[in-house]
């Protein structure tokens, strides 16, 4: 088993509140197991934020380094008009 380290914290009451009402409703065995439980989804969403973020950065570093010409803006728009022109109801049109 690894190392457990106890620490001590302070949750607003209604936090507190559903701490012990997944305890209290079977859900969770004891108030640490489901602060070890909300601190796995934490610590996940904020790995998968930073893989978002380096992609991001990733995409950008390419779309400035990229020197093509690239589309003309005023076709795209006529394009996409066109296409929910044609989408929309007849009354619409």
């Amino acid at each position: 088993m690894p190392t457990v380290e106890k620490l001590s914290i302070a949750l607003p009451a209604e936090m507190a509140a559903v701490v012990r009402q997944a305890v209290e409703g079977g859900e969770y065995s004891s108030h640490s197991e489901v602060i070890r439980d909300a601190l796995r989804d934490w610590t996940h969403k904020r790995k998968l934020r930073e893989i978002s973020l380096t992609d991001l950065r990733r995409k950008w570093r390419e779309a400035v380094a990229d020197d093509s010409e690239g589309l003309d803006p005023d076709l795209v728009f006529e394009g996409l008009e066109n296409k929910y022109k044609s989408l929309a109801p007849k009354k619409e049109r």
